[in-house]
């Protein structure tokens, strides 16, 4: 059993997937709140949270949302204002009326859902109905790509030196030096680039890596690419750009001709880099390949794509799925030959999963 203070952690990611500023600093705030509070009470734990973790006028409604997906697995109706219900549960029996006051009693109480049991569940292994509970959360992730300086320049009260402004003032003044003019570099959104494989050994979890694009093209629709592998290169990019989920699966689905097909990793990844990759999309870019490493082709080809897109991307990422099992080892050809050239080896399974993910893509 969790106890509370690892709740309220678990909570606060899913407030920073969502775009709140819940920092370390505003989780201990709420946690001191608490130790003043009855943490079974939810009302309590609701406004201990809003008044702590809550910067922003815009912050309010994600938190709402939040909370009750977290804590009692449901949508807020608008316009709602009382918080949701939350599902209190026990580790030990709480002292009956008999119970002398000087008798020590080990209860523990926690706080919990079934959003946080279902979080650490591997997508494979689920119902219908909670399969699309998880989808629900996918789709409130937000994976804030990591920032790059850019080759443009900015006005700056301090940093390197700006001749052109400074001797247009000089010149406004006519000659009098009042002032030296800075300029330092602005930084805009790293690419983010997402290999999704969509062959017959990922079909249980092609379906959440594609929701999980649709979050990353929704949160920065400028600067992320999407595509399947296969046996067949797909770029999906414009179809994850519908606002709705469901919509945009629908899209995916009907665009994707090689769905639950084979393997050539190797010649997809070759596709990529002559097509796309080497013309500027793989250039200083943060590239998520996620995928079991089964191949069914030359693992060989694959590993000399695989040092090719080293080369160019600025961070390689694999996601995958079968991670996660007990004893597990990258044993496969296809893995093998990729590992070399990964800079990050995650898992890609379940939904705490796929936030470690879209940390991962953030920290680039």
């Amino acid at each position: 059993m969790r106890d509370v203070t690892a709740t309220l952690v678990g909570f606060a990611r899913t407030l920073r997937a969502a775009g709140v500023g819940a920092d370390a600093q505003r989780l201990q705030t709420m946690v001191r709140a608490l130790d003043h509070l009855d943490v079974l009470d939810p009302s309590d734990v609701y406004w201990a949270g809003r008044l702590t973790l809550c910067a922003d006028p815009d912050d309010l409604t994600r938190y709402d949302r939040c909370f009750a997906a977290y804590f009692a697995g449901e949508t807020p109706r608008p316009g709602r204002r009382q918080p949701p219900p939350v599902v209190i549960m026990q580790s030990a029996a709480m002292p009956s009326e008999g119970t002398q006051s000087g008798e020590s009693s080990d209860v523990r109480v926690t706080m919990a859902s079934a959003t946080e049991v279902l979080r650490n569940r591997d997508v494979a292994r689920l119902s219908a109905a909670e399969r699309a509970e998880v989808h629900r959360l996918i789709a409130l992730l937000a994976a804030s790509a990591a920032q790059r300086r850019s080759r443009r320049f900015a006005p700056a009260t301090s940093g390197r030196l700006d001749p052109h402004r400074t001797i247009r003032a000089v010149l406004q003044r006519g000659g009098e030096i009042s002032r030296l003019h800075h300029r330092t570099h602005t930084h805009r959104p790293r690419r983010v680039v997402l290999l999704v494989d969509v062959s017959g050994s990922m079909a249980p979890y092609a379906d959440a890596l594609l929701r999980f694009a649709h979050a990353v093209v929704r949160s920065a629709p400028r600067s992320t690419e999407v595509f399947s592998i296969g046996t067949r290169l797909t770029r999906l990019t414009l179809d994850l750009r519908h606002r709705d989920s469901d919509t945009a699966m629908t899209a995916v689905s009907v665009a994707i001709p090689d769905w639950s097909g084979g393997t050539r990793l190797g010649e997809e990844l070759k596709e990529f880099l002559d097509r796309f990759g080497q013309r500027g999309l793989a250039r200083g870019a943060v590239v998520v390949i996620a995928s079991d490493g089964w191949e069914r082709g030359d693992a060989a080809l694959l590993g000399e794509q695989m040092v090719r897109l080293r080369r160019l991307a600025h961070r390689v990422v694999w996601a995958n799925p079968h991670k996660a099992r007990p004893g597990y080892e990258p044993l496969t050809a296809g893995m093998a030959a990729a590992l070399p050239a990964v800079d990050d080896f995650v898992e890609g399974h379940s939904l705490g999963a796929l936030e470690r993910l879209a940390e991962v893509i953030g920290r680039a």
